[in-house]
């Protein structure tokens, strides 16, 4: 399993966000972190979510986890960015190992 980090693509495997992709914007302990999409979950209102719900991705959002570590805002559109950029190349890492 790769270790979590923030700005790490999750996807949340329980729940009723079950399916969506999401980033970690706080480690909370080693059980719970907040995530974010950006839409349903905004970043003035995160879910806290039990790492065993999720599955860890190995992508990161690595001007988000700058950005936090740093103490500055994050706005929803800089989450909505990076999840489109990390799931389109995600689904095409995925498509490549297929064939």
């Amino acid at each position: 399993m790769p270790e979590l980090k923030l700005g790490q693509l999750v996807l949340s495997c329980a729940g009723r966000d079950k399916g969506r992709f999401m980033l970690v914007i706080k480690i909370l302990d080693s059980q719970y972190v907040y995530v974010a999409d950006g839409v349903l979950r905004r970043v003035e209102n995160p879910k806290k979510k039990k790492i065993k719900h999720l599955k860890i991705l190995n992508k990161r959002a690595g001007f988000i986890a700058e950005k936090i570590e740093n103490n500055k805002k994050i706005y929803n559109e800089e989450i909505r960015r990076a999840l489109e950029e990390l799931v389109d190349l995600n689904l095409k890492d995925e498509e490549s190992s297929q064939v």
